[in-house]
Order: C-alpha cells, then sequence, then structure tokens
C-alpha cells in the first residue's frame, strides 16, 4: 500500500506538445500487461539524460550513451524511446548489447529515423537475456497506439513492482508564454539511484539549448532523484532522461534568459514529485520519511548524515514498528563519517518533538511524544550539526516485513 499516494488522474496529465507515447501488451514476462512502450518525440527536440554510475551498468544504458554522445557530436538529434519491462538486459553481455541495438534498429524505420536516434531502456530481472521475439513482434502495436494524451498509460507500462504509475503535470505561464512539463517514473525497490531513479522521462514543450538543459537535468536529479532511498542498493538500469521539444512558444537558450528560471524550478518541480512518489510506492513502505539535516560544513556532509540515517535498517524498522528507539538516529549520525563531529551541539528533532540536545536526551522529551509522531503516516526528522550554512534533504521510508516478501518472491 503506497503511502497518501493515488494513482495519477488522466485527464490531469496535459499534452505535451512534440511528444507521442503508444504502449503494447508484449507478454515479455508476464501475459495480458502493458510492458512495451515507444515515444515518438518531434524533430529538432533536445534530449539529456544522466544514468547509473554501477559498473555492471545494463546493455541499454551503454547503447543509450552511446547513442547520445553521437548527437552531441553532430549526428542527428534524439527521436524515440523504447522501453521494455520485465527483463532488465543486465549482465547480458557482448548477446544483450546485441539485443539492445536489434530493438532500435527495428523500431527507427517504423517512425523513419535512424537507429542512432533512438534509446532504448529496459527494467526487471537481471542476467536474463530479453525475449526478442516477442519484443520486436510488440512494437508495431506500440506504434499503432502513439498519441498525445498517453501519459497515463505509458506510466503504467514502466512499472515492475511498482503498485501505482507514477506521473507528474505542471503548465504555468512563463515568459508570456503557456509551458508545460510533464514527467513519469518508475521504482519501487533497488532505489538510491547515485544520479536519477530505475527509470524516469520528463519532457517539455519549451525550447532548451542542448547544453543548458544537460545542465538542469544534472541539478534536477540531485534534487530530486539524488536524494531519495529505499534500500541503499543502486540499480544497473538507472536512466532519466529530459527532452525539451520546442513545439511549444518559449525558446531558452541561456541562463539569463527571460523565463529560465521559472522554467529550470518548473522541471525541478516535477522532478521531485516524481522522486517522492517513488519512495511513497517504496516495496513495503508503510511511512513516508523526511530527513532535513542543517547546519552543515558543505553539501556532501550533509548528505552524508540524511543517507546514514535513511540507510540504517535499525532506524527503518523502529519507523515500521512506530517504536521510539531514537538513539538509533543518534548512532546514524555518529557514524555518518564526519570525524571532527561535535555531538554537544547537534540538535535532533522528530516533527516538532525535541529529542536531542547537548549530547543526550532532551529533558523535555518523553517517549510518549515520539511514539505519538511516529505512528504518523508521514514523519519529518531534522538534524542540526552546528557546523555551517549548509543543508540538504533526503526521502525515504521505513523497512516492513512486505519488503523482504516482495524481493523474496520477485522472480516467480
Amino acid at each position: 500500500m503506497a503511502v497518501n499516494l493515488q494513482p495519477p488522474d488522466p485527464a490531469a496529465l496535459f499534452p505535451v506538445a512534440g511528444v507521442e507515447f503508444g504502449t503494447a501488451r508484449a507478454a515479455i514476462r508476464k501475459p495480458g500487461r502493458r510492458d512495451l512502450l515507444v515515444a515518438r518525440l518531434a524533430e529538432g527536440a533536445a534530449v539529456a539524460g544522466v544514468f547509473t554510475r554501477n559498473r555492471f551498468c545494463a546493455a541499454p544504458v551503454q547503447v543509450c550513451r552511446d547513442h547520445l554522445a553521437a548527437t552531441a557530436s553532430g549526428a542527428a538529434g534524439i527521436r524515440a524511446l523504447v522501453v521494455n519491462t520485465g527483463c532488465a538486459n543486465a549482465g547480458t553481455g557482448q548477446p544483450g548489447l546485441a539485443d539492445a541495438r536489434q530493438t532500435c534498429e527495428a523500431l527507427a524505420p517504423l517512425l523513419g529515423c535512424a537507429a542512432g536516434q533512438v534509446l532504448p531502456f529496459s527494467t526487471g530481472v537481471i542476467l536474463e537475456r530479453l525475449p526478442m521475439d516477442r519484443l520486436l513482434a510488440g512494437l508495431p502495436l506500440a506504434v499503432a497506439d502513439l498519441a498525445v494524451d498517453h501519459w497515463a498509460e505509458a506510466a503504467e507500462a514502466i512499472m515492475t513492482t511498482d503498485t501505482i504509475p507514477k506521473a507528474a503535470s505542471a503548465r504555468r505561464q512563463i515568459a508570456g508564454q503557456m509551458v508545460t512539463v510533464n514527467g513519469i517514473s518508475k521504482g519501487a525497490g533497488m532505489i538510491r539511484p547515485n544520479m536519477a531513479t530505475m527509470l524516469g522521462f520528463m519532457a517539455t514543450d519549451a525550447g532548451v539549448a542542448q547544453p543548458l538543459l544537460e545542465r538542469w537535468l544534472r541539478e534536477a536529479s540531485d534534487a530530486s532523484f539524488n536524494r531519495i532511498t529505499i534500500d541503499g542498493d543502486t540499480s544497473t538500469n538507472d536512466s532519466l532522461v529530459l527532452a525539451a521539444t520546442g513545439a511549444g512558444g518559449l525558446r531558452i537558450e541561456r541562463e539569463s534568459d527571460a523565463g529560465a528560471a521559472e522554467l529550470k524550478a518548473l522541471i525541478v518541480e516535477v522532478a521531485i514529485q516524481l522522486a517522492q512518489a517513488i519512495v511513497r510506492d517504496g516495496e513495503g513502505a508503510t511511512k513516508f520519511i523526511t530527513i532535513d539535516v542543517e547546519q552543515a560544513a558543505t553539501p556532501e556532509e550533509a548528505a552524508a548524515v540524511g543517507y546514514a540515517i535513511a540507510h540504517s535498517p535499525l532506524v527503518k524498522t523502529a519507523f515500521f514498528a512506530s517504536d521510539p528507539n531514537l538513539g538509533r538516529i543518534l548512532a546514524a549520525i555518529g557514524y555518518a563519517g564526519i570525524d571532527d563531529l561535535d555531538v554537544d551541539h547537534v540538535e535532533l528533532f522528530l516533527d516538532d518533538v525535541h529529542v536531542a540536545t547537548a549530547g543526550g536526551r532532551h529533558p523535555d522529551y518523553r517517549e510518549e511524544d515520539g511514539q505519538r509522531v511516529m505512528k504518523q503516516a508521514e514523519i519529518r526528522i531534522r538534524v542540526l550539526l552546528a557546523r555551517g550554512e549548509q543543508a540538504t534533504t533526503v526521502w525515504t521510508c521505513d523497512l516492513s516485513h512486505d519488503y523482504v516478501s516482495i524481493n523474496a518472491d520477485y522472480r516467480s
């Protein structure tokens, strides 16, 4: 059961000019479900991507990097995305690379573009080959289904262990032009992305210069997908793509252009919604936890403390049980890697409850107050380090019995 998260309302997802989605039921792993997605982008769209830092990265990640690098070197721009679920095409060696390239080669003539203009993505079980016969047979069906209003279907088609499709849509007046930013994402486990999420696709109808789009995507992922964790695992397939189709009226060439700051803020806003949705739908999650780390000496120091708390199985299981065993949080702060941390100056809050001060329990703290907060579905941890002015936020969830069950049964 996702934490305060509802399926997206298709009527609330605005179309993005220059983007079409089509899906198919290709039975890649299970029959009868959407598991193949094709996206067609307008000619001239700028496309940026960030990918997993896992050295065992999947074959489609390698192909995506190659195709994006080629476009940066002057080749024709990206015109399509193709996504399959059920099989990650990771740990498949050279045959897996051949499968990813064959997927691009098969889709390209159906859309009237070159294979190098297609970005492939896969998600699912690692160490298994793609069922290419079924995937290739599904491509014409997905192409025939292409439409501008299929964002909700697209969000459903990229799910694996997700219980709810994840999509976000925003529309604003910027510099005299109506601008739309949309996104879909998937992920519920193996989430500590180190760059993005397992899969995320965002698009705007604004035109954005390629170098600026790439910088904005990195900054947006750092503020959103790089600040979530469910279990501390980094997937082999993590990919986040941002397309700026230029089919709308707004065009941004430089950071100083009118509307640039507002458009960037809108992209970050949608990215945060998508990232938080992943945590809310974390495998077995019953609590959504926001960890604010303040007064750090550096941003990296703040993130280290936030992740130390978020990754601790003892902290996460205590939250699942609503057990105010909050010394576990202090222990996590203490082993976060700040060798010269003065614990006498650290302050710890649980929502409005002041838990720790001066190196120990706050004199007014009562365990029943801590338990009251721990029983909530949404909880905020606030840590003040008294070392500087840097801060960050990390979003995570609890660790429940269901997490073990879901992952123990994942391939069945």
